[in-house]
């Protein structure tokens, strides 16, 4: 949830800085996770001043230039050598200082610094609108009219403001708080200070006028429905002011009434829709369900068949307009032409809401606040504070008094609190004033105090506060976690014995081998997209599905890791990081043929981009197999299995690759992500991904070192060049060597493949290093022709190969 600290100072006044803020909101459970700066021209015109323009002469080295004066405040003018023709002495002007860093609207941002032009000192620039981002014109320099002393900051005079964005996670339990008033009460809670609600004196309706009806035929999907009718009302888009609040937190405007609705829904928590009251038939509206198999259009012109379990906004004929607290239809919404609009206001139960936004995989942000829980005593205020911004930007008159049904009052949730069961809970005392004053500040009411027991009253927009211990935690929240001293006897002499090996231990040995070689952990959610696997060539029923998500986007525990760690890639692509290497420790959920359900951890790598960064000696090169395959490699070794058997697969998702094999045992597989899996996931670059077993190599790992003396005779290399069929892999010859040789061959390498017009067809070239070594002396010419040549002998027999000579 995005929220302008500029914007919620408007509800909830305060002096401390935006990060003070963070912390305290931070610590109540509202967890902010960044805090952004946002300038209205960037940079803010930091470094920038007011001057006075004291003397003007022509350069002595120039003609176009002129050699100026120019007071910013300090003591002694500044001399600043100006291009501008327009320059003349006794002007007011704008001054960048030196170490001031320029917008201009167009072109690459630039500082200023101390120079000289034309064997003149300057000490800065006076600038036109265009190079301070402020405009396009750079026919000379700005020329002010303004009594402001010298000096004074440049963004102070053109009235730029500054905001600070606030990201907060905000947890599906705290509903209340997913609005700006909803934090100014947190903050209320938190600081005892008050809150403000937007101030709607003003608001007036007429006693009669021709009206819209309302009828609720389901009072338990829709408890209360409020609206109001307006004419008059001047379609076009929003005042700046307005855009400007909406772009702060992410939304685009769209026009002046969708604008009021979007900015009332994220200011107070209350979603309203406002309809072209001209295309409501009847002039009446019934909130109704809808008939099974009935169609309608929505706003984003689909076509959606209705359930009966659907509630809906209907005309007079009971033909649909909306889809109640989820999405508006296409026929009844505001228009550039509209000049009569039917305000809505309304509180819907969330489990309604939530099973027609999942059907029909609709979310939207009324959606979002509907079914976590909306304020029912805040749908009166939202709707006079709509009408009062509509009567500021569009014009519009009230034309009808407000409609309201609310057959049946809902009424606050009462819990017993018991003051020893607070002191109990918490671990220490807080003290009954210090209750008294949290659960004012949260805005509970206390009914009725029996001696120990206290009576309260919940208010409805609080939803996950229904038992006692739900206040109680409500008041260590706003107490302070950090407030709850540690008590001495909060300890143990005794440790219980860990496992052998101990799986941390291991797990952070390899994480620190990972991120030795630039690597970067990641942590992704167990929850995903199963439209990920439903297009897949994979079986579907193995997915272990989520019965009541809240997200169609996180409906399925994930199969695999790859897809979670491919949107970190996406994410990073999206910001221009396009060098990555991530890996994670993390679970996999599957189903079996038996109906089973199977858990385990694997370890993913993925690898994307430059494997190594530019510098003066060596250009960047990107990544490839063998860097993926290079980093399993070590992780192999570190766990005590250096040498795995490797095997070409068709995996499900890589192009190609190896599956690596351990004592016979399948432990991972390496390869080139699938394009079809980026093109789904919309990554724009080739994506290397490994796997590896975890549990399996955790199981077998052994912690035992072995130790051996160093070699005190030479070790001896020997090079053969082999011509093999294409079909022959590097493992079979290493097999093979290996199987021929085991006392003295210490290892090989392939150090060139060609494959090319010198060979014939079907062929291709291995260059192969050979290390020989014998600890107990020093190896004959002798000895070692008779290795090559049993090697050699093998290589022709086994894998019919060629000696290149």
């Amino acid at each position: 949830m995005t929220i302008s600290f500029d914007w919620l100072k408007t509800l909830f006044p305060t002096t401390l800085p935006a990060d003070q803020v963070a912390a305290l909101l931070t610590g109540s459970g509202l967890e902010v996770e960044s805090l952004e700066e946002l300038e209205s021209i960037p940079g803010g015109l930091r470094g920038v001043v007011l001057g006075t323009v004291r003397t003007c002469e022509r350069h002595p080295d120039a003609d176009k230039l002129s050699l100026t004066t120019v007071s910013v405040g300090d003591e002694t003018p500044r001399q600043i050598v100006c291009g501008a023709p327009n320059v003349a002495a006794g002007q007011r002007v704008v001054v960048a200082l030196e170490g001031a860093t320029l917008h201009p609207s167009q072109g690459e941002p630039f500082k200023i610094k101390k120079s000289k032009i034309r064997g003149a000192a300057s000490e800065g620039m006076i600038c036109a609108e265009d190079e301070i981002g402020l405009g396009t014109s750079h026919a000379g320099i700005l020329v002010l009219d303004t009594d402001l002393p010298d000096g004074t900051p440049a963004a102070e005079y053109f009235g730029l403001s500054s905001d600070t964005i606030i990201e907060i996670g905000l947890t599906p339990n705290r509903a209340d708080a997913a609005s700006h008033y909803g934090v100014a009460r947190e903050l209320r809670a938190l600081l005892g200070q008050p809150a403000h609600l937007p101030d709607v004196s003003a608001f007036a309706a007429p006693a009669s006028g021709e009206n819209i009806g309302v009828t609720i035929e389901d009072d338990q999907a829709c408890p209360r429905y409020a609206g109001l009718l307006l004419d008059n009302v001047q379609m076009g888009p929003s005042p700046e002011w307005l855009q400007r609040r909406l772009r702060s937190i992410g939304l685009s405007p769209i026009n002046n009434v969708v604008d009021v609705t979007n900015f009332v829904l994220h200011e107070l928590g209350q979603p309203l829709h406002a309809f072209d009251a001209d295309q409501i038939t009847g002039a009446a509206i019934r909130v109704k369900r809808a008939a099974a198999g009935e169609k309608f259009v929505t706003l984003d012109g689909t076509e959606r068949t209705l359930l009966a379990d659907d509630l809906v906004i209907a005309d007079a004929h009971g033909a649909p307009m909306a889809l109640a607290g989820v999405f508006g239809g296409k026929t009844s919404g505001v228009r550039d032409a509209t000049t009569r609009v039917f305000l809505e206001s309304a509180y819907f139960a969330p489990a309604v809401v939530r099973r027609t936004s999942q059907a029909h995989g609709l979310k939207t942000d009324a959606s979002f606040r509907y079914e976590r829980g909306t304020d029912p005593y805040m749908v009166p205020t939202a709707l006079r504070r709509a009408a009062l911004l509509l009567q500021e930007v569009a014009g519009a008159r009230i034309a009808a008094p407000v409609v309201d049904e609310f057959p049946h009052l809902i009424p606050n949730n009462q819990v017993r609190l018991r003051l020893d069961r607070v002191a109990r809970l918490i671990g220490q005392e807080v003290g009954e004033a210090r209750i008294r004053e949290i659960l004012t500040g949260l805005g509970i009411q206390i009914e009725h105090v029996a001696g120990n027991e206290w009576l309260l009253a919940v208010p409805p927009y609080k939803v996950d506060v229904t038992r006692e211990a739900d206040v109680i935690e409500e008041i260590l929240r706003i107490y302070g976690f950090n407030n709850v001293a540690l008590r001495p006897h909060n300890a143990a002499s005794f440790l219980s014995p860990f496992p052998n090996p101990d799986p941390e231990v291991v797990r952070q040995k390899v994480a620190s081998l990972l991120s030795g070689q630039g690597f970067s952990e990641i942590i992704t959610n167990s929850l995903t997209n199963s439209q990920y696997f439903e297009k897949a060539d994979v079986p579907v029923e193995s997915l272990v599905r989520i019965l009541n998500y809240n997200s169609q986007d996180l409906n399925v525990m994930r199969p695999a890791l790859l897809h979670s760690g491919l949107e970190v890639v996406r994410h990073n692509l999206n910001r221009r990081q396009r060098d990555l290497k991530l890996y994670e420790f993390g679970r996999t959920y599957q189903r079996t043929a038996a109906g089973k359900y199977q858990e385990k951890t694997v370890l993913g790598l993925w690898l994307t981009g430059a494997a190594t960064a530019e510098t003066w000696q060596h250009p960047s090169q990107k990544a490839a197999f063998h860097d993926a395959a290079g980093a399993v490699q070590q992780v192999l070794a570190a766990l005590g299995h250096a040498q795995p058997a490797p095997q070409p697969t068709q995996h499900p998702y890589l192009a190609g690759g190896l599956a690596l094999l351990v004592q016979n045992q399948p432990v991972g597989n390496v390869g080139a992500v699938a394009p079809q899996v980026l093109k789904r996931l919309d990554v724009s670059q080739p994506v290397w991904y490994a796997e590896l077993d975890w549990d399996w190599l955790l199981k077998k790992y052994k912690a035992s070192l072995v130790a051996r003396e160093l070699p005190k005779f030479p070790e001896v290399r020997r090079d053969l060049s082999l011509v093999v069929d294409k079909g022959v892999t590097f493992e079979q010859l290493r097999t093979i060597a290996q199987r021929t040789e085991k006392k003295l061959l210490q290892g090989l390498n392939v150090f060139d493949v060609y494959e090319g017009d010198r060979l014939e067809a079907g062929k291709k070239s291995y260059s192969v290093s050979f290390l020989l070594q014998d600890p107990s002396q020093t190896l004959t010419d002798q000895a070692i022709d008779q290795v090559m040549q049993r090697l050699i002998q093998q290589f022709e027999k086994q894998a019919g190969a060629l000696i290149r000579k």
